[in-house]
């Protein structure tokens, strides 16, 4: 019997160095495995507004016409009610909005890409929105369905940001040596990252279908390893106040939070004023934060906003 018992304890300790050098291996596999680039993470921050108050008017105008933003919104059927809150409110704003959804949904106009998966949801959507719009957009902001986005604030940040260089930014969260951008607070690459992702879509050793090796990573972390090998890396959003402006949680949490945390100071140290998103909205918060944003207006306080983003000709922007 102590035998038997000894036997089985070796065997524990030997499953258990197994699964420990598999998952070291696995790190090792994320976190280094191109050493041509060498990277600190970097807090990319919106432009001061100063700067852009000494903008001339026909700059202005063009700036405002030439920033063009292509959302993809990735769905599945049983998220339908949310579907229809986030295209009847923020995404008439993008410059174009699409939906990827797993299956054929009849009352949505979308685009099939046949899998639940969501990695292969997010791969799917990208090649499919760069071989299409390449030419047409500079911008790809991605979201799920309860995520409420400011896309005029998005472009704002993005202002002086030149898209042929390879960004990849939102809310940054780091797992042991990689750092990837949550999908919770939505992500923005452009067009040069969508290229460099696009190149590597049909390499499997560097951007897989399926990856980890014994636990499957998420769509989001399996993103940031693909862009890694293409030397592309997570940049974290922030205002001047060193305030982030891709928020993974709701305002209401925020405001929780911040009534806890700091009692006197509740708007202050809740959210940053330029944010960009928030997540984990019910499809009626998402009407009463485009209420709030877009329709709600104080008498007697004027907004002298020194950039304007029109939309596209043709657009249910209201």
């Amino acid at each position: 019997m102590l035998s038997e018992s000894s036997s089985f304890l070796k065997g524990v300790m030997l499953g258990s160095i197994f699964c420990a050098l598999i998952t070291m291996l696995g790190h090792i596999r994320i976190g280094h495995g191109n050493r041509m680039h060498h990277h600190e993470h970097h807090h990319l921050q919106a432009p001061n507004k100063e700067d852009i108050s000494k903008i001339s008017e026909a700059e202005r105008m063009e700036l405002s016409k030439s920033f063009r933003v292509y959302c993809i919104v990735l769905v599945k059927p049983k998220d339908v009610s949310l579907w229809a809150a986030v295209k009847e409110t923020w995404t008439k704003h993008c410059d174009k909005a699409e939906f990827f959804s797993s299956e054929n949904v009849k009352v949505f106009e979308s685009i099939n890409v046949d899998t639940s998966d969501m990695w292969l949801m997010m791969r799917k959507a990208y090649k499919y929105a760069f071989d299409k719009y390449k030419e047409q957009y500079n911008w790809f902001f991605l979201a799920r369905p309860t995520t409420f986005a400011v896309i005029e604030n998005l472009k704002y940040f993005l202002l002086r940001k030149d898209p042929s260089q390879p960004f990849y930014l939102g809310h940054t969260v780091k797992s042991g040596d990689l750092e990837y951008v949550s999908v919770d607070g939505g992500i923005v690459l452009s067009i040069e990252s969508m290229k460099r992702l696009n190149s590597l879509l049909s390499v499997p050793e560097k951007c897989p279908e399926q990856g980890g090796m014994i636990w499957k990573l998420s769509e989001d972390k399996q993103l940031a390893v693909c862009l890694k090998y293409a030397g592309v890396f997570a940049e974290n959003a922030e205002d001047a106040d060193r305030k982030d402006v891709f928020n993974t949680k709701s305002v209401g949490l925020f405001i929780k939070e911040a009534m806890s945390n700091h009692p006197n100071q509740v708007v202050e140290g809740c959210c940053s004023d330029m944010a960009v998103t928030f997540n984990g909205l019910t499809p009626n918060q998402m009407h009463v934060m485009m209420y709030g944003v877009y329709r709600l207006r104080a008498f007697g306080h004027i907004f002298n906003d020194a950039l304007v983003f029109l939309p596209p000709n043709g657009s249910e922007n209201d």
